[in-house]
């Protein structure tokens, strides 16, 4: 394959190698740093951060996963700790900080065994064979079911997720925002669910008003005005049309050429992209809409005809908000206007109105006849507050849709990473030989959630700890930390409660990049070449460096 010799690995003056067990402490040491950023932003009393990016703007979060894209990191290991957080955050949008901190503490148990010399690959197993274990007891012992039509119950999970945000202060406002979101983009087609949030729920930030001023609009919401002023701007009961085509003249593709021999031949063009205009209008005049919406240009000619119609009309809409505006009302969009037919126009909407917001103009299509798509409209102070508003309710949002998707609950606030806890640590009284200390540590790793909580509160850690721990002994295993407080709290009567799929994801993205940093034994990293040899030959590698 190589023809004959083997191949040899060559590593220039200027390639940094570094192997074995150093390799191994540092990537336990950057997961360990970067856990420990995160970690007071864990819980109801979590603090935020300030971060400022290169072009100088402000970002003030607790959201793990919005802190770490912000932040710059050298080593290697600790980019694929950021990773995570962005992975938690597109599967299930809910427990970045948590995984963060989990995954930190993970690797933070393995370096005592390496320092021992046991094999990274017996740790490895261990944690495997942990995790699997792990999973079995969340789905078999730890979790309960939920009624998905029981509109309290899902408020209250959906409350402990916003609790530990900044939007706590509304938190019923904004669970209640979240919940009719979801249900009103649920599609269920032939025993298909989907619940697409990102595409059909869109959140509008506007700044002014208050915090109580948020809603969602049962319809749909565009920062967009008519064309023409003297268009109707309030429209009940509308009949819509959208469009996917310009209504203008076509321009040539590339260089048209058009030779003219007398005087009228000017005046015929001309009237000729009038007559195509026109042709155009009255295709859409022929379906007697109310309002046009198209995704290009319309230019003035084609507005005077549609005012004479009484039709008013919007222009240059983007693609995903015309695709919302489909689903709200039941129109199709169309390519062509000579291929309208009555059955391609809306008419499930209420009321077409257009708003001035601050110092813009907002198009709504509203009180529409069970929409499939809404918007979230949010109003606060500030940007910096609208934007975190938003990053809080997208979790608040994906939660929802998590318990629709799979209505399975575990306990919140610790007492579940407790009971895991504690049945792993009696499952590893029976395990045989070596491989019995690192499955032990994992037990004692999920201990690090409560451990946290209690640390944020600025209670008493060991006190605190010790008495969950007898707690969850005697049976107690919906028993955890009150976040408020920091004092033991049954987790049943405070009804905090966190879906079963975000802890599942959780527990599985943390132990398995705890095992795959310690998979990694050797770090070789090409570094730049110095100015003063960018010019000239790289130098030849030495016989040492060779020979490695």
């Amino acid at each position: 394959m190589f023809g004959g010799s083997a191949p040899i690995l060559v590593l220039s003056q200027n390639t940094k190698r570094e192997s074995g067990r150093k390799v191994q402490v540092q990537n336990i040491n950057a997961g360990k740093a970067i856990a420990d950023v995160i970690r007071t932003c864990l819980g109801p009393q979590a603090m935020l951060k300030m971060l400022m990016d290169p072009m100088g703007g402000i970002v003030m979060t607790n959201d793990g996963n919005a802190i770490l894209r912000e932040i710059t990191v050298q080593h290697p290991a600790g980019k694929s700790m950021i990773e995570i957080a962005r992975t938690q955050d597109e599967e299930v949008g809910d427990g970045t900080t948590s995984v963060i901190v989990l995954a930190g503490e993970m690797l933070s148990v393995a370096e005592q065994f390496l320092e021992q010399q046991m094999h990274p690959t017996v740790i490895i197993q261990s944690y495997r064979q942990a995790l699997e274990d792990m999973v079995r007891i969340l789905e078999d012992k730890v979790c309960v079911q939920l009624d998905v039509n029981d509109r309290s119950k899902l408020i209250e999970v959906i409350k402990s997720c916003v609790g530990t945000k900044f939007i706590g202060r509304w938190s019923d406002m904004a669970c209640s925002i979240a919940l009719d979101a979801v249900k009103t983009v649920a599609l269920d087609e032939n025993g298909r669910k989907e619940i697409d949030i990102k595409r059909y729920a869109k959140v509008e930030k506007i700044p002014g008003g208050s915090m109580e001023d948020c809603t969602v609009l049962s319809g749909v919401m565009v920062n967009k005005d008519v064309t023409h002023p003297k268009m109707r701007r309030y429209i009940e009961k509308p009949r819509i049309v959208l469009l996917d085509c310009s209504l203008e003249y076509k321009k040539g593709e590339s260089q048209t050429n058009i030779e003219i021999m007398k005087e009228e031949d000017f005046t015929r063009i001309l009237q000729l992209e009038e007559e195509y205009i026109q042709r155009i209008c009255a295709d859409i005049i022929a379906v007697k809409p109310d309002v046009v919406f198209t995704e290009k240009g319309i230019s003035d000619l084609a507005q005077h005809f549609l005012l004479k119609a009484g039709i008013s009309a919007v222009r240059r809409v983007r693609k995903s908000d015309n695709n919302r505006i489909a689903r709200a009302c039941g129109a199709t969009v169309v390519n062509r206007t000579d291929e309208l037919k009555e059955e391609d126009v809306g008419t499930k909407a209420g009321l077409f109105e257009i708003k001035k917001m601050g110092d813009e103009y907002f198009c709504f299509v509203t009180e529409c006849d069970n929409p499939k798509a809404c918007t979230i409209l949010l109003r606060g102070a500030s940007k910096d507050v609208l934007n975190e508003t938003e990053r809080n309710l997208q979790d608040a949002l994906h939660v929802a849709r998590n318990i629709m998707m799979e209505p399975r609950l575990v306990a919140g606030g610790g007492a579940v990473e407790m009971a895991v806890s504690q049945a792993l640590a009696e499952k590893g009284k029976s395990i045989q030989g070596v491989t019995q200390w690192p499955y032990r540590a994992v037990a004692s790793a999920l201990e690090i959630i409560p451990r946290t909580l209690t640390q944020n509160c600025g209670a008493n850690t060991i006190r605190t700890l010790t008495a969950l721990r007898a707690k969850h002994a005697s049976g107690g295993s919906t028993w955890g930390i009150n976040g408020e407080t920091g004092e033991l709290a049954d987790m049943k009567d405070l009804g905090i409660w966190e879906p079963l799929a975000v802890k599942l994801q959780t527990y599985k993205t943390a132990v398995e990049t705890a095992i795959l940093l310690l998979r990694i034994d050797d770090i070789v990293s090409g570094s730049k070449k110095k100015k003063d040899d960018a010019g000239g030959a790289a130098p030849m590698p030495s016989e040492e460096a060779m020979k490695e």
